[in-house]
């Protein structure tokens, strides 16, 4: 059975609070094939995926004898230097940023995972999330396996050693039929590069080309750092092997209903990457207009809140014949922990975020987009901010349906008792916040990039309707934060 490395000193993070309003990926993957320099474009590669998570990041590469490994916590400009990519060496290797589940996370949790077993070496780097992942791991531990992190990512690895098939390969697809649930997967090994996607296509995968050498990406965002060219996407259910003789590829499951996240398009993919098939700064643009329509506001401006809500909120200025102005700035130099100054600034972990600009609030009524929202806490810190800036109506708007559900396929999300929409109405929504007016996108309008309302996507924490079977799934852990606690918690 495969055996992790002894685990090595952890590092806690402690979550700044506004970050916890938020949906947040889990990870982003990068891989490359045949390249002098593998791992220094992997490494340019997870700077491209660094959106994707921000807690840990690692590379492993193969000099075609070895497997050379590097993992930290941080983002990926703390963890990597010039003298550590010289020790990556080898003409492939993969990468990954995580983002954790949890308030803290360790460094024994970081991808890719790395193992030896009775084939060699072997790496995996996971973006998703396995829902029959706790009963695998029983039926593992049962067996005699003994696991050295609390990833479900180790439970693949497992499951390919335990196989008692005749290749690496075969082993894959053996450890592929046993799984639920998300998956993007990127698996290393001294001379061979394997990728999958799962029967649904939850979360994006892509194939790139750098003359020679073959590429593979979570966002074609991080294909233009390194000057690939876009071949395709990673089909649902494919599976893609890159060694000596080439790339090639083959479909060992039955085909399901497509089930892309539409939570890509919403928030977590870069804007300027394509995803599934299309340009994302396009969709959220075409949400916008489609949110002017279904909720106008008598207001004398559009305001976005940086980032996320930017491509919206130019869609719905642009339906609505409204100017649109950067009336709240955000700070791009904040990072997950700061130390607050012993005489407390109100709102300061909201403050010290966003910022707002009197000279473009001062007596407008504002329309305040957003591209979701999750808890609600940030938005009741920012509207007094604005108001106090002088705005003299804030409508809100949210382009997408109130957030009712709890994820189980790849995403961070808090439990369903702490999403706000799950239990609370529009209007009491808008009372807590502090809005003039609150407005949601429909269902509808979240798919009119398609101009009609579409299949072929999981909307299961709008809708409630999953996919694939969660029963019996663990909970998203609940946040250390309050939602109705009366008072600000910082005051």
């Amino acid at each position: 059975m495969a055996s992790l490395p002894p685990e090595q000193p952890s590092a806690e993070i402690e979550i700044e609070e506004s970050n916890l309003d938020q949906f947040h990926e889990e990870c982003g993957v990068f891989g490359v094939y045949g390249h002098p320099e593998a791992a220094n474009l992997v490494y340019l590669g997870l700077y491209g995926l660094q959106h994707r998570g921000q807690e840990s990041a690692g590379i492993v590469s193969s000099n075609g004898k070895t497997l050379i490994s590097h993992r930290g916590m941080g983002l990926v400009a703390d963890i990597f230097n010039s003298e550590v990519i010289q020790r990556l060496e080898g003409t492939l290797a993969i990468g990954h940023n995580r983002y954790s589940t949890t308030g803290s996370t360790t460094l024994k949790n970081c991808q890719p995972l790395v193992v030896e077993y009775a084939r060699g070496g072997l790496a995996v780097a996971h973006n998703g999330n396995l829902v029959n992942f706790a009963e695998l791991r029983q039926r593992l531990e049962r067996g005699g396996a003994i696991f050295q992190s609390s990833s479900d990512s180790e439970v693949i690895i497992h499951l390919v050693a335990a196989s008692g098939a005749a290749t690496l390969l075969e082993g894959v697809v053996d450890a592929l039929s046993q799984i639920r649930g998300a998956y993007s997967l990127l698996f290393l090994t001294e001379r061979q590069m394997i990728a999958a996607r799962d029967p649904y296509g939850f979360r994006p995968l892509v194939i790139g080309k750098l003359k020679n050498a073959s590429i593979l990406a979570s966002e074609t965002c991080a294909l233009d750092l390194v000057r690939a060219e876009y071949i395709r996407e990673v089909d649902p259910g494919e599976v893609v092997i890159i060694d000596e003789d080439g790339i090639r590829s083959i479909r060992p499951f039955p085909a399901m209903p497509a089930r892309r996240c539409i939570f890509e398009y919403v928030y977590f993919s870069r804007p300027d990457s394509t995803v599934f098939g299309r340009n994302v700064y396009q969709v959220r643009k075409q949400q916008g207009r489609a949110l002017a329509r279904e909720c106008p506001a008598d207001a004398d401006v559009v305001v976005p809140v940086p980032d996320s809500g930017v491509p919206a909120a130019l869609g719905y200025a642009e339906e609505a014949g409204l100017p649109f102005e950067f009336g709240l700035i955000r700070s791009h130099y904040v990072g997950r922990t700061f130390i607050e100054p012993a005489q407390a600034i109100r709102h300061f972990g909201v403050k010290i975020k966003f910022n707002p600009v009197p000279a473009v609030l001062d007596g407008k009524r504002i329309v305040l987009v957003e591209d979701s929202l999750v808890r609600g806490t940030t938005l009741k810190k920012v509207i007094p901010m604005l108001r106090q800036a002088g705005a003299r109506q804030i409508h809100m708007r949210i382009a997408a349906p109130p957030t009712t559900h709890s994820c189980f396929y790849g995403i961070d999300t808090p439990t369903r008792e702490e999403l706000l929409a799950s239990h609370q109405s529009v209007e009491e929504i808008r009372r807590f916040i502090g809005a003039d007016s609150l407005g949601y996108l429909s269902w509808e309008g979240l798919y009119s990039f398609d101009g009609r309302p579409t299949e072929g996507f999981c909307d299961a924490c709008f809708t409630g309707k999953y996919p694939v079977d969660v029963t019996g799934t663990r909970q998203p852990r609940q946040l250390p934060l309050p939602l109705f606690d009366g008072a600000e918690t910082r005051d």
